[in-house]
């Protein structure tokens, strides 16, 4: 049985896996030895307390990580880890690891490129080839803290800024999240995670009341619908009234405030009169606002603002009463942003 036809139990609930394992005719207290196990990142063959014959039918049938590191990067800047996948199907996605003073932070992808179209993300660039399962994005957790167990850490905080939009895989993200707290698994709390939207307002609705309160990080990059529709496809089927508005609901639903992603991209949305016509339209509304110098894509025209004006943005928002935080880059000597690593790896395969 190849790697495409096995069954991924990473993604099994503990339920779920009770009745995979009831259907092989064991008992239901060992859904829970399993479920650890994956969670550690255990081949099947290390998981010493199960019967060998069970073990070997797992192997046979199944499989344990659906997620296998190709390559990393480790940035000499900084020490950030460019993770480079590879799932079953041969598909490849990429992830970051960064280090902070209170931890360390995975960036993931939720799709195999992205179909949303913004014209400053080199994920978007191939379009969407596919959405993940909850199995290969909790894969890339279990991945990333095998890059970390020699130095005795962890991964403890996620956001979900990889490649792909997570609420365009709707369904399958939201199982990630439910497992991805569970006791005797990774057991991440969603105070500790982030997901980043480009603003799919129907499924924001959803979203907030799913009982599940990350943190909301929505890519806004623009004063209004005018800039907006530029530069994010997505504004022409909700406009920003209509976003705004989500989330308004979502703080209500939440208690969340909003993190507000705004790339700063030189004579496009970086004017002090951008910044006070955000703070007219955001009036009431918790926020912080996370500037980001622009990451330089070879194939996109637009390019990044210039420091004394990405400064002198932030003092607008924070004279208003906003807070306003400049993104530090990471991984520059790495291709870390988005979507860098992915499409040069995938040109040089083309190229062979």
């Amino acid at each position: 049985m190849n790697e495409m036809e096995k069954t991924q139990l990473l993604g099994m609930t503990p339920d779920e896996l009770a009745a995979h394992l009831k259907a092989l005719g064991q008992p239901a207290f060992r859904a829970k030895q399993v479920f650890s196990w994956l969670h550690q990142g255990a081949a099947f063959e290390q998981m010493s307390n199960l019967p060998k014959a069970l073990r070997e039918t797992l192997a046979e049938t199944c499989i344990a990580n659906p997620v296998a590191v190709l390559e990393t990067i480790e940035s000499k800047l900084d020490g950030t880890i460019k993770l480079l996948y590879r799932l079953p199907d041969g598909h490849v996605i990429e992830g970051v690891l960064m280090r902070y003073k209170y931890g360390n932070t995975l960036c993931l992808s939720t799709q195999v490129g992205c179909r949303m179209g913004c014209a400053f993300c080199a994920s978007t660039l191939d379009g969407c080839a596919r959405s993940l399962t909850p199995a290969e994005m909790l894969g890339q957790i279990v991945c990333a803290n095998g890059v970390l167990a020699p130095q005795g850490q962890k991964v403890g905080n996620i956001v979900l800024m990889g490649s792909g939009e997570p609420l365009d895989n709707y369904d399958n993200v939201v199982k990630f999240l439910r497992i991805l707290r569970m006791e005797g698994g990774l057991c991440i709390g969603m105070r500790s995670v982030s997901l980043s939207t480009c603003g799919l307002v129907e499924n924001m609705r959803r979203f907030a009341e799913e009982d599940l309160p990350v943190t909301l990080s929505l890519s806004l990059h623009a004063p209004n619908d005018e800039v907006r529709d530029r530069i994010m496809p997505v504004n022409k089927a909700y406009p920003s009234e209509e976003l705004l508005a989500a989330c308004r609901r979502y703080y209500q639903a939440t208690s969340r405030r909003i993190s507000f992603e705004y790339a700063m991209i030189d004579g496009v949305n970086d004017r002090p009169e951008d910044a006070k016509e955000l703070l007219r339209r955001l009036k009431g509304l918790p926020a912080h606002f996370n500037l980001i110098p622009l990451n330089h894509v070879e194939e996109s025209p637009l390019k990044p603002s210039t420091r004394a004006a990405v400064a002198a943005f932030q003092k607008t928002l924070e004279d208003g009463g906003v807070t306003a935080t400049v993104r530090r880059t990471l991984g520059g000597d790495i291709d870390a942003s988005c979507g860098q690593l992915r499409r040069k790896y995938n040109q040089s395969k083309e190229k062979r």
